[in-house]
């Protein structure tokens, strides 16, 4: 099965209440936890890591918190993901080339790459203010069976 850790899980979550505010807005890490019901310090390390990636904007001080970095328009799903896991691949070889011995001889490889690649590009597709809406997520196509038999 392949899925997406509870940490990027609750990024989404965590970005959507930023994302249902207005964009001048900035709010603490432990008011973002307690909305989410999130522990506070899971919470605090997810905002500081997606705030290093510039997903999200932080202001230290007395008055400080997190704030989106750009318009919820502008930030991906495969924004936040790739913030918090790093490169997508469906495979470790889609993601990171070089890391397996059999990457020379694999007879799948190219089309693990293509797969991952697709499911790279719909998550670039969906922008986080899409998540906030119902119904509004892109209709997928998928009209890549090849008709193609093997020997």
């Amino acid at each position: 099965m392949i899925r997406i850790t509870r940490e990027t899980d609750y990024g989404i979550v965590l970005l959507s209440r930023l994302a249902s505010q207005p964009v001048e807005g900035i709010h603490t890490a432990r008011d973002l936890a307690t909305w989410a019901g999130l522990p506070y310090p899971m919470a605090s390390k997810i905002l500081k890591a997606l705030a290093r990636q510039g997903v999200l904007a932080s202001q230290r001080g007395a008055r400080g918190g997190y704030s989106l970095a750009h318009r919820p328009e502008e930030i991906s799903v495969g924004d936040v993901i790739s913030a918090l896991e790093g490169p997508f691949g469906i495979t470790e070889c889609a993601s990171s080339p070089g890391c397996c011995e059999q990457e020379p001889i694999c007879p799948v490889r190219s089309k693990w790459q293509e797969i991952s690649g697709a499911v790279r590009d719909f998550l670039e597709k969906i922008p986080l203010s899409d998540l906030l809406c119902p119904n509004s997520l892109p209709t997928i196509h998928l009209d890549a069976r090849s008709s193609a038999t093997c020997p």
